[in-house]
């Protein structure tokens, strides 16, 4: 499916409303709720069956997903903000709560993600922050980005881990 070319206007999501998907453990959506649907512009079944990447920003630094991935292919639920595409090429920004799913036998499975509106001055904070990421990988690759975004965090607090950067970012500001 050909990816959309971004353009600058976001799409106001409703307050207390999920976004919802699972996908199994490669990344390959298997669920979505009608929400989801609604604000990507695809309709279930354009996404279903597709990596949850076709609503991945090209403003979005890699080296959160491969922190993510690292994550959540470990057993850890995980916490981010993230900047989706839509199908029209507008973007929106979601505080996303990922959660391994496990069988029976505590073996992955998969995963859910549940994602709400965040906050204007979160993503004002955070939209340097990726756009200097991404600059940097594109220069350097995602060694040199993780490194930036380790020396960015502690320059910031000896406490403040990629685990915990996201509740640190919203207790600040």
């Amino acid at each position: 499916m050909k990816r959309p070319e971004p353009i600058d206007e976001e799409i106001e999501l409703k307050n207390n409303v999920y976004i919802e998907s699972d996908t199994d453990t490669k990344g390959i959506i298997t669920y979505c709720n009608d929400y989801f649907a609604e604000i990507s512009g695809y309709s279930k079944e354009e996404l279903i069956g597709e990596p949850h990447s076709i609503v991945r920003h090209p403003d979005m630094p890699k080296i959160l997903f491969k922190i993510l991935w690292d994550r959540i292919q470990n057993g850890h639920n995980f916490v981010a903000a993230v900047k989706n595409l839509a199908k029209d090429g507008r973007y929106y920004w979601v505080f996303t709560h990922f959660e391994v799913l496990r069988d029976e036998n505590g073996e992955i499975t998969g995963y859910k993600a549940s994602r709400k509106k965040i906050s204007k001055h979160v993503t004002e904070v955070l939209e340097p922050i990726y756009k200097k990421l991404v600059e940097i990988e594109k220069e350097g690759g995602m060694e040199v980005s993780g490194k930036y975004l380790t020396d960015f965090l502690k320059s910031h607090g000896d406490d403040i881990t990629v685990d915990n950067m996201l509740e640190e970012i919203h207790r600040l500001y």
